[in-house]
């Protein structure tokens, strides 16, 4: 044990060079702090000292470094890109809630003429959201929130703000389903507004469109034709807005014209419909005719002051 001592502390050995070893490397110390504290050269050393180590810690400090700026450029790049997101999203939806006040104030705005329309036309008219849209390629419906409960019955029109619609095929307790104008399997008689001509628009496949299939080679059918509803068959009353012409070119067979037609009722973006009730008809003979004779300030004040009704001659009766 006093062997291991030894070799692992030669300072505290119990030898005479031990001791003197001590004895200098004290007597150095005592002497290093005097000339430190008199002159300030252990400054000077270490000031060298770290000058020369400084570097070696900046290079033995560069991967924690590299590491924190990378995490730190990381943390900031995803927050910056986060907030990207969010000042996006909140842009997007300022712009959907401005779009969405336009078309409200729009629609509102065509819904109120409709309601004046129907004041003034005296027309029995029904409010309707739209919960459900099928614009598939061989249907074209809506789903209303009104159903048989709320007096909806199969056939009737159905109006938005601009135009018709369709028509009501199926009465459900609770919901309606409404088949549109551009359903290939609906047809609805117009009339071109500024010729006067009737014809039948048919529902097309494409989806978006009216087509008129059967017009006279010889009638006068242009580009930007307004076209109404004639009346013709009771079902859609006369006047309604149904679509403008967009294109009229000849059949395939040469027989007729065929003019494609934009829909005036804004088939996929309308939220609120109109439903038209049957006009009540009315009870019991017409009113009987006002009398028709002059003003009452010229009639005389009272039945003496009349002048006299001649006698009829003979053979004349009254």
């Amino acid at each position: 044990m006093a062997h291991a001592r030894d070799e692992s502390s030669p300072l505290f050995a119990g030898n005479a060079a031990g001791t003197l070893r001590l004895i200098f490397y004290l007597a150095l110390a005592v002497v290093l702090m005097v000339l430190d504290q008199r002159n300030g050269w252990m400054w000077r050393a270490r000031d060298a000292a770290a000058a020369v180590v400084e570097p070696v810690y900046r290079l033995a400090g560069l991967p924690v470094a590299g590491m924190r700026t990378l995490s730190v450029a990381f943390g900031d790049r995803q927050h910056l890109t986060e907030q990207n997101q969010r000042l996006r999203e909140d842009l997007l939806l300022a712009n959907a809630k401005l779009n969405r006040m336009a078309a409200v104030a729009q629609q509102n705005q065509h819904l109120k003429e409709l309601l004046d329309t129907r004041h003034s036309l005296e027309l029995n008219v029904q409010l309707a959201r739209v919960i459900g849209v099928d614009l598939g390629a061989y249907s074209h419906r809506l789903m209303l929130n009104v159903g048989a409960r709320d007096g909806v019955k199969p056939g009737q029109p159905v109006i938005d703000a601009h135009g018709v619609m369709g028509q009501v095929i199926e009465s459900l307790p609770t919901t309606s389903v409404v088949m549109l104008v551009t359903d290939p399997a609906h047809a609805i008689p117009v009339v071109v507004e500024r010729t006067g001509l009737r014809t039948v628009a048919y529902g097309s496949r494409g989806g978006d469109q009216l087509v008129l299939p059967t017009i006279p080679l010889a009638a006068d059918v242009q580009p930007g034709d307004q076209l109404l509803t004639s009346g013709l068959g009771g079902r859609f009353p006369p006047g309604f807005p149904v679509g403008r012409v967009t294109e009229v070119a000849p059949a395939a067979t040469g027989m007729f014209l065929v003019a494609q037609v934009q829909p005036a009722a804004d088939i996929g973006r309308s939220e609120d419909v109109l439903l038209l009730h049957d006009q009540a008809e009315p009870d019991g003979p017409p009113a009987p005719a006002k009398p028709m004779g002059p003003p009452s300030e010229l009639a005389p004040a009272n039945a003496a002051d009349a002048p006299a009704t001649p006698p009829a001659p003979a053979g004349v009766s009254r």
